[in-house]
């Protein structure tokens, strides 16, 4: 197999299915069509429920059927739920909008990592993965820029016109999803238990460990992006059609970021990286709570904070993934024991999710900016701390 073709396929897949174009206006679109902050967090929380209740069953699906399969299934799932925002704007057409989403990305948030390791490993280029997950990543973000940029005349001109671009999107990364090729099969493909995967994380504690200490990053990352984001620009004063330029330029420091990590292997290795990148986005969390200081207007601090925290999410996430393919034990489980990952981290989001609705409510939006940061950072120093003791004692 030659790895040009494999990286531009996959690179090429991840772009257009994660091109999800509403993603700095749907909070502001539900707004307009009457959903108020309780309804549109409550989605949100169900949304992170559900994908938790989703993640399994679609990891056996990608160890047992396959990976390639998963992702094919993946976008044809994301064409369906973009389609149906247009014709159905209601509570209840959101809530399905977003279930569908959630069944679309758990068919992938295993499978696709699973996908390329695997298949690195037979052609003998592991030492490839984190560079080709990071620009896979960096790729995906590229095309976020200058589409997120607009998205907010978009929107203007025409209301749901994001939602059918996305569709469009999603089909092209249905293209590419057939386009990929099916690996090949070094284990028998069986149907996998879920007594085999609880047996293999009561075994392996640095895995599960390695698990939780991404779940603060990642926790932290999705919350910020996709719900804290338009609240904290509105809480500022930005104008919604500066809601997407902000976005873009967010995107331009992860996109760098997810290019180029080679530089942190001088100063920090990966497990190190992982916890010091974890309390610098709690100090960007820090800085984007203070809204004047003396009279000040501090919107540029807030926009250098999310430009820090998104620098920072770029150059961690294949970080994280590296960690956890390198952490698991049994390659033949490998997309189910990532989407355990994904329970986790969806289960925590879907309480903070919760929290967050309760807090805009009640106006509580900056001290809610605040305790986040002081939690995930005071969990992440005891991971760590875990983390090493259990490195010792099995040594």
């Amino acid at each position: 197999m030659k790895l040009k073709r494999l990286f531009f396929l996959f690179n090429s897949f991840q772009f257009f299915f994660s091109l999800l174009l509403w993603v700095p206006i749907f909070y502001e679109y539900q707004k307009r069509i009457g959903l108020n902050d309780g309804e549109i967090f409550r989605i949100q929380s169900l949304y992170y429920l559900i994908f938790c209740l989703l993640e399994i069953p679609t990891g056996y699906l990608a160890d047992w059927l396959g990976y390639r399969l998963c992702l094919i299934l993946g976008s044809a799932t994301l064409i369906a739920a973009n389609l149906w925002v247009p014709f159905n704007p209601s509570y209840s057409g959101f809530l399905i909008h977003f279930i569908l989403i959630a069944l679309a990305r758990s068919f992938v948030s295993g499978a696709s990592s699973a996908y390329l390791y695997e298949t690195l490993h037979q052609e003998s280029a592991l030492d490839q993965y984190k560079e080709a997950e990071g620009k896979a990543r960096a790729y995906s973000l590229i095309g976020k820029v200058i589409c997120w940029a607009m998205i907010g005349p978009i929107m203007q001109w025409h209301l749901t016109l994001p939602y059918w671009l996305t569709a469009i999107n999603a089909g092209i990364g249905l293209y590419f999803a057939f386009a990929l090729p099916e690996p090949k099969q070094t284990t028998s493909r069986s149907r996998v238990s879920v007594f085999e995967i609880f047996n293999v994380l009561i075994k392996s504690p640095y895995l599960v460990l390695i698990m939780l200490q991404g779940v603060a990053l990642f926790v932290l990352a999705r919350i910020c992006q996709v719900n804290l984001f338009q609240p904290i620009l509105e809480n500022k004063g930005f104008s919604v059609v500066s809601y997407g330029m902000v976005m873009a330029l967010m995107t331009v420091f992860e996109a760098i970021g997810a290019f180029r990590s080679a530089w942190l292997r001088k100063y920090l290795n990966d497990l190190n990286a992982v916890f010091v990148f974890t309390f610098v986005i709690g100090i960007s969390f820090f800085l984007m709570s203070f809204s004047n200081f003396y009279g000040f207007d501090l919107k540029m601090l807030t926009i250098i904070a999310l430009c820090l925290f998104s620098y920072v999410i770029g150059i961690s996430f294949p970080i994280q993934r590296q960690l956890i393919n390198q952490a698991i034990p049994e390659p033949r489980l490998r997309a189910s024991l990532l989407s355990s990952e994904s329970i986790i981290d969806r289960g925590v989001n879907s309480l903070v999710a919760s929290s967050l609705g309760l807090a805009l409510q009640s106006g509580q939006l900056l001290i809610f900016l605040r305790k986040s940061a002081t939690v995930s950072v005071s969990s992440v120093l005891v991971i760590a701390i875990l983390i090493r003791f259990t490195r010792r004692n099995s040594a």
